[in-house]
């Protein structure tokens, strides 16, 4: 398994742990992927990196009883929370399976739509990723990813970075490799569409707040247990200064939490496009 399945395998117990309140975060995000995406009761749709059951699960409610969800992971633990989600909420309209995006094992034209929610960043081949979503998509049918916008406009994930940086090294991104910000250049994942064969690509900003009933105590342990990537490297440092950088943290973004609740302010991308035959 290489790096990033790997943090993100170890971190499947905690996405699972937090998945109600991760839902509430993002819950605007799914809801403006679902409309882009043209999402209506009696579709099937494919689900890409869909995690602990998000967006899958509400695309579900939203498609009902006569339409039916295929929710994907690259990841069994991952997959596997995701089931247990659904059957807590008694969902039956949806599928699952433990794939990597550029091998779908799914014949031609499948789906009428499929999305991947902040997923995309991640793929080893995203040409080939959506070469493969298009090919088990069904013609005119819609594609629809949302990706992070630029790092500066986020500061749910730039206040945490700054802190940590100010206590250890953190190496320049490579901005063609694997990450949260891989595809927060304007027209960068539009490129990969056309590049792969969609047709009618389009993008557009998506401005909106990060908000939940958390405390700021609460944020920085969702923050430090998802992030595989935080983990680890807090996991190399001495307990006293991981712990001072906790609370360092906690201070930097206490002004993100009006009345002790969390509202950051965010940006992301949505890029969209269509199977043509």
């Amino acid at each position: 398994m290489n790096e990033t399945l790997r943090e993100w395998r170890d971190s499947a117990a905690a996405w699972r742990e937090y998945s109600a309140t991760i839902r509430t975060m993002f819950a605007s995000v799914t809801r403006a992927l679902i409309e882009e995406a043209q999402i209506s009761t009696g579709q099937a749709v494919l689900d890409v990196a869909g995690g602990p059951g998000e967006p899958s699960l509400t695309i579900a409610e939203v498609v009902g009883p006569t339409g039916w969800v295929m929710c994907t992971d690259a990841v069994a633990e991952m997959v596997a929370a995701a089931q247990s989600e659904a059957t807590r909420r008694d969902l039956h309209n949806v599928e699952f399976r433990q794939c990597v995006a550029d091998s779908l094992p799914f014949v031609d034209s499948t789906f009428d739509a499929s999305v991947c929610r902040l997923g995309a960043m991640f793929f080893p081949d995203p040409v080939a990723a959506v070469r493969e979503m298009l090919r088990v998509t069904k013609p005119q049918g819609r594609l629809c990813f949302v990706v992070w916008g630029k790092s500066e406009r986020n500061p749910f994930s730039y206040v945490v970075t700054n802190v940590v940086s100010r206590h250890m090294p953190l190496p320049p991104a490579d901005a063609g490799a694997p990450g949260a910000f891989r595809f927060a250049e304007a027209g960068k994942l539009a490129r990969v569409l056309e590049e792969a064969g969609a047709t009618s690509v389009s993008e557009r900003e998506l401005s909106f707040r990060i908000e939940a009933p958390v405390s700021v105590a609460e944020f920085w342990e969702i923050r430090s247990a998802t992030s595989g990537t935080l983990r680890e490297k807090l996991a190399t440092l001495p307990a006293e200064q991981a712990q001072r950088i906790g609370l360092e943290v906690q201070e930097a973004v206490r002004e993100f939490f009006p009345e002790g609740h969390m509202s950051f302010p965010a940006e992301m991308l949505i890029v969209s496009g269509q199977k043509s035959v």
